[in-house]
């Protein structure tokens, strides 16, 4: 696999994971047993520069390359999927200020969010509006020389702790996707409430909230220009669509190191686990599946940073590797048999984090579409 990363790649991905095993990995556990918001892993995270990966050195980001990136999120996946899910949303919020946003908003907002003093949150999704931004019913409209925003958003993970929230409305009420616009509402502004966490199957210590809103905002809080807020949220999902790629494949790896180990050392009839076939196909098939998802996972970020557009290649690889982490954590599972299916050890976990993969940031429905429309086209 490494004869096709770099040597920079691969140095950030050795650190990541040296540093997420260490500081992350040991209380993930906990953190999903209590649904507790892992504060201190963004601290430790903030403290090693990996809270800013995905922004430019100018705003206080490593700058790091797509590929890298991806990398970085697959270890911190591989420690703890509910922080990596946390991280990633704080990079979709910060990548829609750094796509859309002028340069006096990415001053104001990106080196606090880089050194993880402020945590961000990205407001797409509503209670009927989910696949499909264009049935969105949040409006910001015009009022003196600010904006009105009035609505709610739903299952936005980050919501009840971040610093600030990019928030998707329509400045223009009749139906479609043009009259959408963005917007940087700050915690503790008047009229924004924030709804009681969800009780959620998996990665259970990454909460996700509803969000209300009933805001007067400055003008200066819209993101770009009237109007230009879907093209600035599908380049965010392109983005974020390759970092969910890469989770998939940690949580998936961590799934099958734990089986590997598993195998080595449980014996039936006085042998290893490793020694029978049926054992070692499933392996051989987790392992196949595993590295053609994180080499679909490579391409899309290796497009990503050439400049070219990748909207195919990140649906393709999201697709296949959310799909993969459900069938690899599920062979993982099978294979510690009863004691996988007992909370005492991680495999059930894995598999509940897994499950969530197919859905959030486009379902695997939508993927399907974005990739037949792509070759159709």
């Amino acid at each position: 696999m490494d004869f096709v990363i770099g040597q920079d790649d691969a140095a950030l991905r050795d650190a990541i994971r040296r540093f997420a095993q260490e500081n992350l990995a040991p209380g993930a556990a906990r953190a999903d047993r209590d649904a507790a918001f892992p504060e201190g892993h963004f601290d430790s995270l903030a403290e090693f520069g990996a809270m800013g990966l995905n922004l430019p050195a100018d705003y206080g980001g490593a700058g790091a390359p797509a590929t890298g990136l991806a990398l970085a999120v697959e270890e911190i996946a591989a420690a703890c999927a509910a922080t990596a899910s946390s991280v990633t949303a704080h990079y979709l919020a910060t990548d829609a200020i750094l796509l859309g946003g002028g340069e006096a908003m990415q001053k104001r907002w990106l080196p606090d969010a880089a050194a993880g003093r402020k945590l961000g949150a990205f407001a797409l999704t509503e209670p009927g509006a989910g696949s499909d931004p264009a049935d969105m019913s949040t409006l910001a409209l015009r009022e003196g020389d600010g904006y009105r925003l009035r609505g709610t958003k739903h299952f936005i993970t980050n919501g009840g702790s971040a610093s600030f929230v990019t928030v998707f409305a329509k400045t223009d009420p009749t139906p479609g996707y043009h009259g959408i616009s963005a917007f940087v509402v700050a915690a503790g502004t008047p009229g924004f409430e924030v709804g009681v966490a969800e009780d959620t199957m998996g990665i259970r210590a990454s909460r996700i909230y509803e969000l209300r809103f009933d805001c007067l905002l400055p003008a200066e809080n819209l993101i770009g220009e009237e109007g230009s807020g879907f093209r600035t949220a599908m380049r965010v999902l392109d983005r974020g669509r390759v970092e969910i790629a890469a989770v998939a494949c940690g949580i998936a790896r961590a799934a099958l190191e734990a089986a590997l180990g598993w195998v080595r050392e449980r014996k039936i009839s006085g042998q290893p686990l490793a020694n029978f076939q049926a054992i070692q196909f499933m392996l051989a098939d987790m392992k196949t599946e595993l590295e053609a998802a994180r080499l679909m996972t490579l391409r899309a970020a290796a497009l990503r940073e050439t400049g070219e557009r990748f909207t195919r290649e990140a649906a393709m690889a999201k697709l296949f590797a959310s799909e993969m982490a459900q069938r690899v954590t599920d062979l993982a599972l099978q294979i510690h048999g009863g004691y996988g299916y007992t909370r005492g050890l991680p495999l059930e976990r894995y598999a509940r984090d897994a499950r969530i993969l197919r859905i959030f940031e486009g379902s695997s429905e939508i993927q399907r579409n974005i990739i037949a429309r792509s070759e159709l086209s």
